[in-house]
């Protein structure tokens, strides 16, 4: 069973052998260890993108260049909050019985999440090749950068999810 997804109600066994309250326990384990490998990402990206506004290099930037730089702070702070939300809801409610809830909603919060992670990085990777080579260069490595994070993100496991439908006659 993914994160996210609820068994039958009044199921008080699902087809692992587990509970529901021990699935449910597990699944929000398993988010929560998702978020920690996705925070990494996000708190080396943020370090990287604080510390350009204090080069030299960065004052001589264009507008365009600064705007965008701000455009990938910004990216990086919303999944920053959104990738450690459910963490705190954890932490906050994990007495409350609400677990399903917790799983239910951080589910979509952390698929924005990696959203804004997607764009921030896109985003900067943009602004390095512009920098770097000029604005084609941009297009192109952006232009890349979300093709990747698109189809492996989330083109790839919506595709697994029709293929399982299909197979199980949905």
């Amino acid at each position: 069973m993914q994160v996210g997804e609820s068994a039958e109600v009044g199921d008080d066994v699902e087809h692992t052998g587990e509970t529901r309250n021990q699935m449910l326990q597990r699944n929000v384990g398993e988010l929560l260890q998702e978020l920690r490998v996705a925070q990494a990402g996000v708190q080396i990206l943020f370090g990287f993108l604080l510390s350009v506004v204090f080069t030299g290099r960065f004052h001589d930037a264009s507008g365009f260049e600064k705007a965008l730089h701000l455009l990938a702070v910004l990216l990086t702070v919303a999944a920053t909050a959104l990738l450690t939300a459910p963490a705190a809801w954890h932490r906050m409610l994990f007495r409350t019985g609400r677990r399903e809830q917790i799983l239910r909603v951080g589910n979509r919060v952390v698929l924005v999440g990696f959203g804004c992670l997607a764009a921030a990085i896109t985003v900067t990777v943009a602004l390095i090749a512009k920098v770097a080579f000029g604005p084609v260069a941009m297009g192109l490595v952006g232009g890349m950068a979300v093709l990747l994070f698109g189809l492996l993100w989330f083109a790839v496991p919506g595709m697994l999810v029709g293929d399982q439908r299909r197979r199980d006659g949905h």
